[in-house]
């Protein structure tokens, strides 16, 4: 199987060509814990979520380490700690929380190793002593800076030259510096603010050099893929790799870069300023599904803008009961889950997940149109096959397609259900109707087949 990724590092679709088959390696930025995830920061961990389903499926579970940071320690963790006088491990903590219980809510699965920036800091202050032994960073006022003039090819991920670095960044004045571009490997902390021994003073690490360290760590000086959002190409990844290849002496430090696109809300980016911010935990307590925002993140390519508003994700929560319905028609079928060359390849081609979801679709109406027991079979088998790949109809669909209610609701359902059968062989059709059109009203709707009667919500 050939997978084809788009190389943000080289601006063209490559033929993914693993390091190690036998260890394929990959890297995403995670989140910094301070707050609930926003829906802008579920979209790598869904897209990249597919990327590891497809390596996993292609090499091996056992064959593909994920890794994800959590980062830590960050100002604002901090400001929040200042604020509400709660300590940073008990911010840090609960919002970890927080954020694992929303992700395992869109179905995406646990990384293999998910490092936290505070374990590492012994790794860090180990890179930044190679940088300064190799003159690519300097000690001032207890700050140590990487001194980006130093590194020849510095932008290559960017692709823009050092001026315009400078002018379309907010770059921090600060008189120590020797360029305006430099950045911050190490940073000193007041008494009252958490800290770290270092060579350099009590203190704490630069954000940057925090994914060096634990990607280097764990995956090695040269690993196979690094993903994250479009936003963090500059500064965060030119700046991850200028300090990784000039301690390591590497070429590059990881062979392909992937970013998905900006989430976007009614077609403006999404902010607090604009009111259009929302979180994940927010339209899960609105009592969105968290399968559909799921679905409502792959509907359009990774690398593409997407608009998410909650009328998308009732369309995506739409689709997904199209598909639970087929699959509830054939709950009796035991299959083994295989997807079809065509969505395999779909989502092999820089993950396409649109046309892997048209593709779902078509199987579905070969699924309801299909006659034979074989021929339920092989859609069946294939609809799942490729659902798992997208990580999406993992529920029963059942319960999918009966939630919403109390299960007191469910058993008055049931009970009425079972007066509209006792009616039916009773030959009283009118009030067998009447059940059927007082359950509609209240918009559950039934659906008669040869093994019987199943009930879902509209």
């Amino acid at each position: 199987m050939t997978i084809h990724l788009y190389n943000t590092l080289l601006r063209e679709k490559q033929i993914f060509e693993p390091i190690d088959a036998g260890n394929v390696r990959m890297y995403v930025c995670g989140p910094t814990v301070y707050d609930y995830a926003h829906i802008g920061n579920a979209r790598p961990v869904v897209c990249f979520d597919v990327l590891y389903r497809l390596l996993r499926h292609v090499y091996g579970e056992s064959h593909v380490t994920y890794v994800r940071n959590i980062t830590d320690i960050d100002d604002k963790i901090m400001a929040a700690a200042e604020k509400t006088g709660e300590s940073i491990e008990s911010i840090t903590a609960r919002t970890a929380g927080w954020y694992h219980d929303d992700m395992a809510a869109l179905g995406a699965l646990p990384p293999d190793r998910e490092p936290r920036a505070t374990e590492f800091v012994p790794q860090m202050v180990k890179l930044i002593e190679q940088l300064i032994a190799k003159g690519f960073a300097y000690e001032a006022e207890k700050h140590v800076l990487f001194n980006v003039p130093a590194m020849q090819d510095y932008g290559q991920l960017s692709k823009r030259s050092l001026d315009d670095m400078i002018a379309g960044a907010r770059v921090d004045v600060a008189p120590y510096k020797k360029h305006p571009a430099d950045f911050t490997l190490w940073k000193p902390s007041a008494e009252n603010q958490v800290g770290w021994p270092s060579p350099w003073g009590r203190g704490r690490p630069g954000w940057h050099i925090e994914c060096s360290a634990m990607s280097g760590e764990i995956l090695g000086q040269v690993f196979d893929i690094h993903a994250g959002g479009i936003d963090l190409i500059f500064p965060h990844h030119e700046n991850e790799i200028a300090q990784s290849r000039c301690a390591h002496g590497s070429a590059v430090m990881a062979k392909y870069w992937l970013h998905n696109g900006f989430v976007q809300v009614n077609g403006q980016k999404m902010s607090k300023s604009l009111g259009n911010f929302f979180t994940v935990h927010e339209l899960l307590e609105e009592g969105f599904r968290g399968e559909a925002i799921r679905l409502a993140l792959l509907s359009a390519h990774y690398r593409q803008p997407i608009d998410i508003t909650r009328e998308g994700i009732q369309d995506a929560k739409a689709q997904l009961d199209r598909f639970y319905r087929a699959l509830a028609m054939v709950s009796d079928l035991a299959v083994e889950a295989a997807p079809t060359d065509h969505v395999l390849a779909a989502i092999a081609d820089d993950l396409n997940t649109p046309l892997a979801l048209s593709e779902l679709h078509e199987l579905v109406t070969k699924l309801n149109k299909a006659t034979s027991q074989a021929e339920k079979k092989v859609a069946k088998a294939a609809l799942l096959g490729g659902a798992k790949l997208l990580g999406i109809l993992w529920q029963d669909p059942a319960k999918w397609l009966q939630s919403g209610g109390s299960a007191d609701d469910a058993a008055v359902i049931e009970a009425q259900i079972a007066a509209r059968l006792a009616a039916r062989k009773a030959k009283n059709f009118a009030e067998a109707d009447r059940i059927r059109d007082d359950l509609a009203a209240r918009g559950i709707l039934l659906e008669d087949s040869s093994s019987g009667t199943t009930w879902r919500r509209a």
